[in-house]
């Protein structure tokens, strides 16, 4: 037994980013080998999907940068404090309020997934803060990695301006060169002292946060199925979880003129199946998770 826990030490890179990456190999692939992750690579994405994947992200980076707040002096976080070069709580305000209109906080909801999510996103900040660095350098790096691909994908498709309406989420000002960003923060991130059992307790906080995007996904993909083996399509509106509003609003859907495309704001173009909706939306967020990271 002491052997076998000598080998698994041995066998751990030294450095904690290489670790990480090489501890989220296999549920790497799994977030990669999803349908709607290969979907939107040929940019098969609806405005509908990229709408409300940007309210899940709202919730999600809500919920970390709150956490990343609260510890940015602590001893593991402080070596890759990058407020302004990182946090996209801001971005995403502003992608909201593009799509949805100023009252863009009465129209999103955040669903049971995203919730459990954002749960454990604040469990961690508040009662195991050395694990917040798993969580940062998976959301973050994954953004600067395949954020990129993932905009101009996304511009495309949904005809969305030229000039980056609607992608501040993945537009980083404040970094004038990703991949000399990206080595920066892997280098500081390998001078966090922490020790061997710390360590892999972060290596398995990272799994876990891929796993919460592909349990969200897996769990979605079921209902729809069991909807279509019922044989008719599912009307039922998914328990959904509001943040500041006394319910969620829901819109039939409009229709949308072709010269109207480029001009998005403020129109009802939610589809008429709510179910289908955050099914094809949060799938995304798997995507640009699993695009992101597979960059690094």
């Amino acid at each position: 037994m002491e052997g076998s826990k000598t080998h698994s030490s041995e066998s751990m890179p030294g450095d904690l980013s290489e670790a990480l990456k090489e501890a989220t190999k296999e549920v790497h692939e799994q977030a990669e080998s999803t349908e709607f992750m290969k979907k939107f690579q040929r940019g098969q994405v609806s405005l509908q999907e990229f709408k409300m994947v940007m309210a899940s992200l709202y919730y999600i980076y809500s919920a970390l940068e709150e956490e990343i707040e609260r510890n940015k002096d602590h001893p593991a976080y402080i070596p890759v404090y990058f407020p302004a070069e990182l946090h996209r709580k801001t971005a995403l305000q502003q992608d909201l309020e593009y799509f949805y209109g100023p009252l863009w906080r009465e129209e999103i909801s955040c669903p049971e997934s995203t919730q459990k999510y954002v749960n454990r996103l604040h469990y961690v900040g508040q009662h195991e803060p050395e694990l917040l660095v798993a969580h940062a350098y998976t959301r973050y790096l994954g953004d600067l990695s395949g954020g990129q691909v993932l905009k101009k994908i996304a511009q495309k498709a949904l005809h969305l301006p030229s000039t980056g309406e609607g992608l501040e989420f993945f537009t980083f000002e404040g970094v004038s060169n990703a991949t000399k960003f990206k080595q920066l923060y892997r280098s500081r991130m390998n001078s966090i002292e922490m020790d061997p059992a710390t360590k892999k307790r972060v290596l398995e906080e990272a799994k876990q946060a891929f796993l919460l995007n592909i349990q969200v996904f897996e769990e979605l993909q079921k209902l729809v199925s069991q909807s279509h083996e019922n044989g008719h399509p599912a009307q039922q509106k998914p328990e959904l979880r509001t943040r500041g509003t006394s319910g969620a609003h829901e819109h039939g859907p409009a229709p949308v003129k072709e010269s109207e495309k480029t001009s998005m704001k403020h129109t009802g173009m939610l589809p008429s199946s709510p179910l289908v909706r955050w099914i094809l939306a949060l799938s995304f967020l798997v995507t640009t998770v699993a695009v992101g990271l597979f960059a690094m």
